[in-house]
């Protein structure tokens, strides 16, 4: 680990040095790739120059220990240090085994999040507008933006289904663990006799896909035109600028109605469609792999449940991590850096688990 760590720090000062030639700084394409390169050893290369420091620290401190007639005051002190400096370079040879883990080619790139209200009919609806609002809220917190692709509202508030997209830096890295089957417990606004009811929502985190990673075929696509419809009233456009895009190799059908340009909505369709066919293709490559080197927490099948939001205990459950906490309502308002933080730590510990 050490060697591998050495060859990355010579690579770190060498684009250093090249991020000040004058070559390097007028070629956009060249400049920003080397500072890709440079941010994202940072990390590493500062972690691997505190344990440097404390290893230092650490042969200084043996070399005392070894020499004879040294002083029993100075001894202490030298021992002192020797098992603090030990401590700390074993805690950070941790950090380091982490920080070496293979990154997600994906991790740095804006998502696109469907929720669909599941078993439950119209409290499913209104919880799946609790975990958008949930999700944008989170994305505000983090400074992402966020644009609505395409929406089915219902009257009373809710969506039958609604997609959108965040953009920000590392937005895939956080909500990556988001996918699967979220269960609500709690009294419905509709019920009138108090009882708690349970439905399911389901969430998918795909990728957002560019279109140079994903070439599609204009004669694979079958796009249709219609009249959108809505929760009524003023939100129903008279007009056929509704699209419906069916990608003819495996039948995926996108449709967006949010826009009131036919264009807009196509484009948004598109936007769509390329990153379920990406995630497809992720899906079929990761298949390959063998299954201890599998994300064991990972981005979660969409059928699988993975979490229960129980209100009227204010506790919610990650089911993947048995993880309880008590804070549903600060939840609810976007702060969920707790819950990710600790599914990202359990994925990291499976994956170093994998590679021993």
């Amino acid at each position: 680990m050490f060697d591998k760590l050495e060859a990355m720090e010579q690579k770190y000062i060498e684009i250093s040095e090249r991020l000040s030639q004058p070559d390097i700084v007028n070629d956009n394409t060249l400049y920003t790739q080397s500072m890709k390169d440079f941010k994202n050893l940072t990390p590493v290369i500062e972690k691997y120059r505190e344990y440097k420091k404390f290893r230092d620290s650490f042969d200084e401190a043996r070399e005392l220990l070894e020499e004879s007639g040294i002083e029993k005051d100075f001894r202490e002190m030298a021992q002192l240090q020797y098992d603090e400096s030990r401590e700390a370079m074993e805690n950070i040879a941790q950090e380091l085994k982490v920080l070496l883990l293979p990154k997600d080619p994906d991790d740095d790139k804006n998502v696109i999040i469907e929720i669909r209200g599941g078993a439950g009919g119209e409290e499913a609806s209104l919880f799946a507008n609790s975990l958008y609002r949930m999700y944008t809220m989170y994305a505000e917190s983090k400074g992402w933006k966020q644009e609505i692709l395409n929406s089915n509202p219902t009257e009373l508030g809710g969506y039958k289904e609604i997609s959108f997209s965040i953009i920000g830096d590392g937005a895939y890295s956080r909500l990556k663990y988001e996918s699967g089957v979220h269960r609500v417990q709690r009294v419905p606004e509709t019920e009138s006799q108090g009882r708690i009811h349970t439905s399911t929502v389901t969430v998918a985190v795909l990728v957002e896909a560019d279109d140079v990673e994903l070439e599609i075929n204009p004669t694979d696509l079958k796009i249709d035109v219609f009249r959108s419809s809505g929760a009524g009233g003023q939100k129903v456009n008279k007009t056929e600028s509704a699209v419906r895009i069916t990608y003819l190799p495996t039948n995926v059908v996108v449709e967006c109605q949010d826009e009131r340009s036919q264009y807009k909505n196509k484009d948004k369709a598109m936007k769509i469609l390329r990153s379920r066919i990406y995630e497809t293709m992720q899906k079929e490559q990761n298949e390959k792999i063998a299954s201890e080197r599998k994300m064991q927490v990972g981005t979660g099948d969409r059928s699988e449940r993975i979490r229960t939001y129980n209100f009227p205990q204010g506790r919610l459950t990650d089911h993947r991590i048995n993880l309880t906490i008590y804070r549903l309502e600060d939840v609810m308002n976007g702060n969920i850096d707790e819950i990710i933080d600790a599914l990202a730590t359990a994925d990291q510990t499976a994956k170093l688990m994998g590679q021993e």
